[in-house]
């Protein structure tokens, strides 16, 4: 058996509940992410994968408020091209490792899930929202754009006019519209995903995993177009933003809470 159970996972806690691992995100206050722990989410995946006693995966954020609210934007506040480039490739790497995972992914999510936080509920299988939740994908709005999977999975899942109103429009979304819009699968009270996303996870423990991989891959395989090389250019162009001036006015408006004054340039 790995020792992976043992390790200290950046920004995440790892709990094993029977044949289900329990990941939280737990970074303060808003479970933002860096490269540092989305590399440890591409890591833990892989090492889930490899223990053949794991069937299921719940995902959830640390605290009452945020399941996550995406990305640092400090980070990109320098507008360095270099490390834009390492936290594309980070976040893609790491939710696409929870999207590919052979069992079954469950995103319970407890609060704010903004940006790079909604990507990783999007990368799950299953999306649980609790009632106070709310949702969206804001990245234009301060001149940057998804790089986590966000352009191609939200459409799937909502459409392109939903998928639209929230990517273009920057629209912020509740639970009960999530529900309605097909984004998430079921709405619970308040403190109530994790213990329902369990539930589920004990209900898909008693599948054959091995169908349940094999479903999963014919699932996916199903969806329509090359989605690997759209999620490559995805990620180039979140880098190729930051060859823009409106991508620095972005960033350093909203750190400094200001309202943008955007040039188209």
């Amino acid at each position: 058996m790995s020792d992976y159970r043992e390790k200290d996972w950046a920004g995440l806690a790892l709990e094993i509940d029977d044949h289900v691992a329990i990941v939280t995100l737990s970074h303060p206050p808003a479970n933002t992410w860096t490269v540092h722990s989305l590399a440890a989410l591409r890591d833990l995946v892989r090492e889930l994968d490899a223990d053949r006693a794991i069937y299921a995966l719940v995902i959830t954020g640390q605290g009452e408020k945020f399941f996550s609210a995406g990305a640092d934007l400090r980070q990109f506040a320098s507008g360095d091209k270099a490390a834009a480039r390492e936290a594309a490739r980070r976040f893609g790497e790491a939710f696409e490792a929870l999207n590919g995972f052979r069992g079954v992914s469950i995103a319970a999510i407890n609060g704010y899930a903004m940006g790079g936080g909604l990507e990783c509920a999007l990368a799950c299988d299953l999306r649980i929202a609790e009632s106070q939740t709310q949702l969206a994908l804001p990245e234009a709005s301060v001149g940057l754009l998804p790089c986590g999977g966000g352009t191609q999975h939200l459409p799937r899942l909502v459409g392109e006019g939903w998928a639209k109103r929230m990517i273009l429009l920057g629209e912020r979304i509740d639970a009960d519209t999530a529900l309605r819009i097909g984004l998430v699968e079921e709405v619970v009270g308040k403190g109530e995903a994790q213990a329902r996303a369990l539930e589920w996870a004990q209900r898909a423990g008693r599948q054959s995993p091995i169908s349940v991989t094999a479903c999963k891959r014919l699932l996916h395989a199903g969806r329509p177009g090359s989605q690997a090389a759209a999620l490559v250019s995805e990620r180039e162009a979140f880098v190729d933003l930051f060859d823009s001036a409106d991508q620095g006015e972005g960033v350093n408006a909203f750190l400094e809470k200001r309202v943008p004054q955007w040039t188209n340039a």
